[in-house]
């Protein structure tokens, strides 16, 4: 019996690290770039109610006034284009129905309309136009930290190509590069 003890020993810390490593990591990304419709947030409960453990479940909450405003600037860069934001973080779920949402980074979704998707310089343009927009927002408007803003560029219905940056990451290596070179540091071939 004392041969196994080890072994027990070693599977219980090898469960345990995979559990832990579960409940703080973040989801797969999304590749749907269709404005998100989010069901309301329920009310948000009170002390009486909130008392007692509530269950943490991924959640993506609408960001209204920012999907307006990153729409409006799309539509000013080209009438075809469009785009929106979502809140990513966790909902705490209480037993009575109820829950709160804490926000844990900002997200974009942009779709534009495109001649060339082999184009890569006026591909890396798009990225860097809109990616000035999104960081010249009121900071109070971003909840969490900056997360992604994805972009869909759209050929035809069959034809697509999809570039998620960092928002961070864009922020902090990219200084002076454009175009071409800008594509290239993001764009992941399928």
């Amino acid at each position: 019996m004392k041969k196994h003890i080890p072994y027990l020993i070693i599977a219980t810390l090898v469960g345990a690290s995979v559990l832990a490593q579960n409940l703080v990591s973040k989801p797969p990304p999304t590749t749907a770039p269709a404005p998100l419709t989010v069901q309301p947030a329920t009310d948000t409960p009170t002390i009486a109610q909130s008392v007692g453990q509530c269950a943490y479940t991924w959640a993506y909450h609408n960001a209204d006034e920012l999907s307006a405003m990153i729409d409006a600037e799309m539509r000013q860069l080209n009438p075809a284009a469009s785009g929106n934001a979502s809140f990513f973080g966790e909902d705490c779920v209480y037993a009575d129905g109820t829950s709160t949402f804490g926000a844990m980074e900002t997200d974009f979704y942009v779709r534009i309309p495109v001649a060339d998707l082999t184009n890569e310089d006026a591909l890396g343009e798009w990225l860097s136009q809109v990616l000035r927009v999104v960081l010249e927002f009121p900071r109070e408007l971003i909840q969490g930290n900056y997360g992604f803003v994805e972009f869909w560029f759209e050929k035809s219905d069959s034809e697509q190509l999809v570039v998620r940056v960092p928002i961070q990451k864009y922020m902090d290596g990219t200084h002076g590069i454009s175009g071409a070179a800008l594509f290239r540091m993001f764009y992941v071939e399928p």
